[in-house]
């Protein structure tokens, strides 16, 4: 296994590991906390997570590129865009969401912040899918 594979598959594996992490243990968890607690503790979780998955994500997709270029299947590709999808998908579907949640004023034990919370675990929960696929396509790649 060369370098290239070893870090698509870390990084995604890692991508993914944390994203299934939070679908489900710490956004239930949170969640169980009740509404006002729960949006408290999401917007810097939500901060922190973004740095350390956004560098997860471009480095198995590059990986995964550089991969495929040196004479890797069609596999790489299909997993290195697999990865890469989070990225716009987080930026056009979810991040209006994340900004509702962290709009000044926002009454943070309002039905409406529990029904937020709820949408962005559901939004969540596709990248957890899409990192998923892109981890066991690098993994059977190699």
């Amino acid at each position: 296994m060369d370098t290239l594979e070893i870090v698509a598959v870390i990084a995604s594996g890692l991508f993914a590991g944390a994203s299934i992490y939070i679908n489900l243990v710490e956004h239930p968890a949170r969640l169980s906390c009740g509404t006002a607690i729960a949006v408290k503790q999401w917007a810097p979780s939500y901060k922190r997570a973004t740095v350390m998955q956004v560098s997860l994500a471009l480095v198995a997709t590059v990986a995964g590129i550089g991969r495929g270029l040196g004479g890797g299947e069609l596999l790489w590709y299909l997993a290195a865009a697999l990865i890469f999808a989070v990225i716009p998908f987080t930026l056009i579907v979810v991040l209006p969401t994340n900004n509702r949640l962290l709009a000044p004023g926002r009454d943070p034990a309002s039905a409406e912040t529990q029904r937020l919370l709820e949408t962005w675990g559901h939004l969540h929960a596709v990248r957890s899918g899409l990192s998923l696929m892109a981890f066991v396509l690098f993994v059977w790649a190699r």
